[in-house]
């Protein structure tokens, strides 16, 4: 194990989705009890729409008040899975263990006469709790992102300490998780952007990179790497070769040398930081920025009302260029996130591997510092970004769900950059995110 300590799965309740249905607590019973009678499911909804919903449930507690004050020694923690265990052999009944839990996480079961408890439906094995996949609404999720947590501890943080980015940076987290992920056998490409300019020179003109790291224009990134992974193998090393590049330096500067290494097949891992335009150099739009976005260069006044032009798609450009493989990701979906980047590596040994990767600026974006995650997550859950991959063999799906979206209205107000819109703009921003979604939809129906 590593320095930060253990962290364990759990279900996670957003009560601004819960509409009180109770099929969570029909789905429990029936799993636990082989009945639908709810008053014995072992999470209950409380309250009602008009206050909101409260879920009790089993928190799995780390330190347990439940296990703490039951006299008889039938309730433990197990240090592996997170679970607190009941043994009914040792309860005497005595329902101490009610009182003790804050969360009304254990409570009596009059149907059998003794306490019960979530035990995760054995979900560590694998599963899924009967609750999560029963909630129409997706109001329950299951959290298993303790599984990269509990890794990560243990991987050298590649980047030096110390780095000048904004408060906040969403690009340096991505930078760091990605070394790490990567591994000290890693050659290292950034173009000038934000990455080199905050990352990879490092402060005071040291380096800030415990890999070597080479600094292309951005007009060709793509095709020194290729030619710094052709040297590596011709003097007999292998590495992974990683260019780390922006919106800016891919889709618009950069895209001839991308486009040609991905016709050509070569063998590298290309990774898009979007953070939706150029925002190293003072915020101007690059051809990623969506529209009606404020930019620099797409100022709000009385002619302009920001960016004239919906944004480029350049991921499902990537999928017509038939790489091993293509994916979007975001850094508020870090399971998801960790797993494209291990499939873009081990596809980056047979030919070009392209991950594209969504990254809120709380700079160019006008959004506070402490709302990065928020800002990521309604991106995705309001669809005007979507989460997928595609290889040639299995074509392209998603890898978060599309379905029952929030408004985009509920991601545009939470960033300045999108205050001035009109209605007839946001109308036209919710059509293109139904039109885009459509179209990827078809291709994913197509594989």
């Amino acid at each position: 194990m590593g320095t930060f300590g253990r962290a364990y799965n759990t279900i996670a309740f957003d009560a601004a989705k819960c509409d009180g249905c109770g099929q969570c607590m029909s789905a429990c019973a029936t799993a636990k009890t082989g009945t639908t009678d709810a008053s014995r499911s072992r999470i209950q909804i409380g309250g009602s729409a008009e206050a909101g919903f409260e879920l009790a449930l089993c928190r799995q507690c780390g330190d347990p008040r439940c296990v703490a004050v039951c006299p008889a020694g039938a309730l433990t923690k197990d240090g592996a899975s997170g679970v607190i265990d009941w043994n009914a052999d040792k309860c005497v009944d005595c329902l101490l263990c009610t009182v003790g839990c804050a969360y009304a996480g254990i409570a009596l079961d009059a149907g059998s006469g003794h306490v019960a408890k979530c035990d995760m439906c054995n979900a560590n094995a694998g599963g899924s709790p009967a609750c999560v996949p029963a909630c129409p609404t997706g109001a329950l999720k299951h959290i298993t992102t303790s599984r990269i947590y509990n890794e990560v501890g243990d991987w050298e943080d590649l980047f030096a300490p110390g780095l000048a980015g904004c408060q906040g940076c969403n690009t340096e987290l991505l930078m760091r998780h990605t070394l790490r992920r990567a591994g000290p056998d890693t050659v290292l490409a950034t173009p000038p952007g934000c990455v080199p300019g905050m990352g990879s020179v490092g402060f005071n003109g040291t380096t800030g990179t415990k890999v070597p790291v080479f600094h292309p224009l951005l007009t060709n990134t793509a095709a020194m790497l290729a030619g710094v992974k052709r040297q590596y193998k011709r003097a007999g090393r292998e590495v992974l070769a990683l260019a780390i590049a922006g919106d800016g330096g891919a889709s618009d500067v950069g895209f001839q040398s991308l486009s040609g290494a991905a016709e050509r097949n070569e063998q590298i891992f290309f990774m898009v930081v979007d953070n939706e335009g150029y925002m190293n150099t003072g915020m101007q739009r690059s051809s990623c920025t969506p529209y009606g976005a404020w930019t620099s260069t797409t100022p709000v006044g009385e002619a302009t009302h920001g960016k004239s032009q919906d944004a480029k798609n350049l991921p499902l450009i990537m999928v017509n260029h038939r790489c091993e493989y293509v994916a979007t990701a975001s850094t508020a979906y870090m399971e998801d996130l960790y797993d494209k980047i291990d499939k873009a590596i081990e596809a980056a040994k047979r030919g070009f591997a392209y991950l594209h990767v969504y990254s809120p600026c709380t700079t160019g974006w006008r959004f506070p510092t402490n709302l990065n995650m928020e800002v990521a997550r309604k991106a995705v859950e309001s669809n005007f970004v979507t989460l997928w991959e595609y290889t040639p063999a299995a074509g392209l799906h998603f890898t978060r769900p599309v379905d029952n979206p929030l408004p985009v209205t509920d991601y545009l107000k939470a960033m300045g950059r999108f205050r001035h819109l009109s209605p007839e703009q946001i109308s036209h921003i919710q059509s293109k995110v139904v039109e885009n979604l459509g179209f990827v939809k078809q291709l994913a129906r197509a594989a």
